[in-house]
């Protein structure tokens, strides 16, 4: 009488392992969760500059068309308090716009860059030109991404 034996060989579960590593690597590859988390950071940089900018324009339809002052290029900063009455605040290179955080009037708080929220820079710089029209960009921006609005 023949013996049946119960189970695997050592070859078919090699065989299903290898099978197994193949698909988790093409799914991983496939899903690339580096470049999803980047894209995702990316557009809440987005949105912050567009809430800085609309700041900046609310502050100034409420203040007889002037902006808040501003050197032409500066990194901004949520913890370095330097004025609240529009004065630029030029410590080590930031500046402080205050007068929108102000009573929370136009922000609640200047946002910061979702990869280093506790960093002395917000990672957004904002610049005017002589023609007064206001750039405010991401510096961190990740996947090779280029991400500024101008108004």
């Amino acid at each position: 009488m023949k013996t049946l034996h119960k189970g695997f060989t050592l070859i078919e579960l090699m065989l299903v392992i290898a099978i197994m590593s193949i698909l988790v690597g093409i799914t991983v590859w496939a899903i690339n969760p580096s470049k999803q988390l980047g894209d995702s950071r990316n557009t809440e940089r987005r949105a912050d500059i567009n809430t800085i900018v609309n700041a900046v324009y609310q502050y100034s339809i409420d203040n007889s068309g002037s902006l808040p002052t501003t050197t032409p290029v500066i990194s901004i900063t949520p913890t370095i308090v330097c004025s609240t009455t529009g004065a630029t605040c030029t410590s080590a290179g930031y500046v402080d716009l205050g007068q929108l955080t102000a009573a929370e009037k136009y922000l609640t708080a200047i946002p910061t860059d979702p990869s280093k929220p506790t960093a002395p820079s917000s990672g957004y710089t904002i610049s005017k030109s002589a023609n007064g029209r206001v750039t405010v960009a991401a510096t961190l921006a990740e996947n090779a991404a280029t991400i500024s609005v101008t108004r």
